[in-house]
């Protein structure tokens, strides 16, 4: 079976472990499988710092698909140190409020130097795929510059409104500042990267994971192409809520589904994302058990969402496979 999976951040990395043990594949690391899952990463929140090219969705997915995460933070190596941070900070280098680890810059400087070279980003993951075999293809979703700003009120100058990258509002002001609009910077005039929508058109199901509805999938829905793949394929498309109550399974993605006008519940995220059949991406919803949505044209059904672990992970991505008609035999 060919699953394709959109995904980003912690959220999309732990799902995609869940994805791989559903089909009895190793949940960390690579082996032969009759299975392939190509998860389509977002890019829009990766950032130039100190000269290097921070891809975050990318490498979170990486290093935890590949057994290199840190699994109390959720990002960055585990066992890492932070001399160079440290060091930077000490010469009052800008941006202080974003850590490097000494293990991932290592990451960072491969990227860059690739990237310079003239490589294009697909390309670059895929080398650096070779060092972690996370046995996922990881496709970015496009190999042009898209980068997430967020308009807020100037902290510095109140009655001025300013835009931030997603990484200072998020990282730094922990999207404490109230986003009055975000926007996929350079989206419009961006490309599918190579294999993104022949993976799309070749799908037996594809899964929305539980990442950010606004700056994960939204942004790789922004990328001209890839929804309108999305709704040609034949396969089903089938979506995990990231949100149990009125909370986000993760993160603030309260504060961004704000900034777009959707209320932090399952049905009103189901609903942005709409029906395949009405113009939207879905066939097929998740919500966490003992909850109802009523998302017109999607099938909803319920089940435990927390991602507590790799087995309760699996058994929500089969319950999205019984919901998408698919036989993992």
């Amino acid at each position: 079976m060919k699953v394709v999976v959109l995904a980003g951040g912690v959220g999309g990395a732990r799902f995609l472990l869940g994805v791989k043990a559903a089909l009895d594949m190793p949940a960390i690391g690579a082996a032969e499988s009759a299975h392939e899952v190509t998860a389509l990463v977002n890019t829009a929140d990766d950032v130039w710092l100190h000269g290097l090219r921070i891809c975050p969705d990318l490498d979170t997915c990486m290093y935890t698909l590949g057994g290199g995460i840190d699994t109390e933070r959720g990002w960055g190596h585990a066992n890492e140190t932070w001399t160079v941070s440290e060091e930077l900070k000490a010469y009052g280098a800008d941006p202080t409020w974003f850590g490097l680890g000494d293990k991932d810059i290592a990451t960072h400087l491969i990227r860059s130097r690739m990237l310079r070279a003239g490589y294009p980003l697909s390309a670059v993951t895929e080398a650096l795929c070779h060092r972690w075999q996370p046995g996922v293809t990881l496709l970015p979703m496009s190999d042009d510059r898209v980068e997430t700003h967020v308009v807020v009120d100037d902290p510095d100058d109140h009655g001025q409104q300013k835009a931030l990258h997603f990484q200072e509002w998020w990282v730094r002001y922990r999207a404490a500042l109230q986003a009055h609009s975000i926007v996929p910077i350079g989206a419009d005039e961006a490309k599918p990267a190579p294999g993104v929508t022949d993976a799309l058109a070749e799908a037996d199901v594809v899964l929305i994971a539980p990442s950010n509805p606004v700056v994960s999938v939204g942004t790789v829905l922004a990328v001209p192409g890839i929804k309108p793949a999305l709704q040609a394929t034949k396969a089903k498309v089938v979506g995990v809520s990231p949100i149990i109550g009125d909370r986000p399974l993760r993160g603030m993605a309260d504060a961004c589904l704000s900034a777009i006008g959707v209320d932090t519940t399952a049905e009103a995220v189901g609903k942005h994302y709409g029906a395949r059949k009405d113009d939207g991406i879905l066939d097929g919803w998740l919500i966490a058990a003992g909850e109802s949505a009523d998302v017109p044209g999607v099938d909803v059904s319920d089940v435990p969402l927390l991602m507590s672990d790799v087995d309760a992970t699996a058994a929500m991505v089969l319950a999205a496979f019984d919901l998408a008609g698919v036989n993992v035999d």
